[in-house]
């Protein structure tokens, strides 16, 4: 079992940044694959990034090159940096821990922060 708890959302400018943390307890942290993921009012959830055990990590086209995530397994917390942020990027973001164990699928999902991008 992991316990997913997010920070760092809030109002900001388009244009500024804002760092979200998501921090993890209850299981070998270092063993997951963490993810962001975000949902915008109407519509579907998507992927955001994900950061792979190895350290592997990918990004959705609609934010590379404005997006970083990272994880610190000593602090079992990934974080995501977001840079340029545009109007469109507002959404409510989470976090997700994923694993794949003895043919078994985990998942795990935060509350959720709020992100909006707004003059």
């Amino acid at each position: 079992q992991v316990q997913l708890v997010e920070s760092g959302g809030g109002l900001v400018q388009p244009g500024g940044s804002l760092r979200l943390s998501c921090a993890a307890s209850g299981s070998i942290f270092s063993s997951y694959a963490m993810a962001w993921y975000r949902q915008a009012p109407g519509k579907q959830r998507e992927l955001v990034a994900i950061i792979t055990s190895g350290g592997s990590t990918n990004y959705a086209d609609s934010v590379k090159g404005r997006f970083t995530i990272t994880r610190d397994n000593a602090k079992n917390t990934v974080y995501l940096q977001m840079n340029s942020l545009k109007s469109e990027d507002t959404a409510v973001y989470f976090c997700n821990a994923g694993r794949r164990l003895f043919g078994k699928d985990y998942n795990y999902w935060g509350q959720g922060t709020q992100v909006t991008v707004s003059s």
